[in-house]
């Protein structure tokens, strides 16, 4: 076993992971520096999901090493492991996962709460990060009255009102319309930077990914140096543009 680089917060060797026989990842290895914004790039099918998933302590890969703060996540029992995914880590899925009977300010402050955060605090931080994410007037509304956009950015909140130290965000944009990804990205981004959150940012799109710090890329499970992405026109049609990293 070999021990993690230390300036990386995250740190992965040779990860192998097949999907009922379909290989998901074959051989990745990456690392993710303190306080890093790193897109994780590639077409549908790449792996990205599955990589996010391993680096996140959700799966366990069926080989390799992955790594938390000099911490081997990989011989976690799942208690523990779900413990520092609600201490540590946060998660943005591509569909807003919200709890369909709370209101948007309870969905934000639900991480706070379930650490036994007390009710007034929890409220009080996750109002703030509504105010910012210009969904405040909505606090009181629950999931089924608010547009996909609108529930998307409540994600977003509570994924920073949980003051994690990783954010792991799974194509947080991809039902958004161009504006509405706009506005969520620039937020997220400006957020972890100012907060030194370190995020790992899912995307097949290329102007998402250049706002990050750094980029990988995946493709058929395996890194490459170079990945075609499409990118967005104005006019939300989209054309094939190369990345490399």
């Amino acid at each position: 076993m070999v021990a993690p680089p230390d300036n990386d917060v995250i740190w992965a060797r040779s990860l192998h992971h097949s999907h009922n026989g379909s290989p998901g990842l074959g051989g990745v290895s990456v690392g993710v520096r303190d306080g890093e914004i790193l897109a994780v790039t590639g077409p549908r099918g790449s792996g990205k999901t599955t990589l996010l998933h391993c680096l996140s302590g959700q799966l366990v890969p069926q080989q390799g090493e992955v790594w938390y703060n000099s911490v081997p996540l990989h011989t976690m029992g799942p208690r523990l492991r779900e413990q520092l995914r609600r201490d540590r880590f946060a998660w943005i899925a591509p569909e807003p996962q919200l709890v369909p009977e709370l209101t948007t300010w309870e969905n934000a402050a639900l991480p706070l709460l379930l650490r036994g955060t007390s009710h007034r605090a929890a409220k009080k931080a996750a109002l703030e990060w509504l105010e910012r994410l210009d969904i405040a007037a909505l606090a009181k509304k629950r999931p089924h009255a608010l547009l996909q956009a609108q529930r998307q950015r409540v994600s977003v909140a509570r994924a920073l009102t949980a003051s994690p130290s990783v954010i792991f965000a799974d194509e947080p944009t991809a039902a958004l319309h161009r504006a509405d990804r706009t506005q969520l990205l620039r937020t997220l981004t400006t957020a972890a930077r100012s907060h030194d959150i370190t995020v790992v940012l899912a995307t097949h799109d290329v102007e998402v990914a250049a706002l990050a710090d750094r980029a990988v890329a995946l493709l058929d499970g395996r890194r490459v140096s170079t990945v075609t992405l499409p990118a967005v026109s104005d006019t939300e049609g989209r054309s094939a543009c190369s990345l490399s990293v």
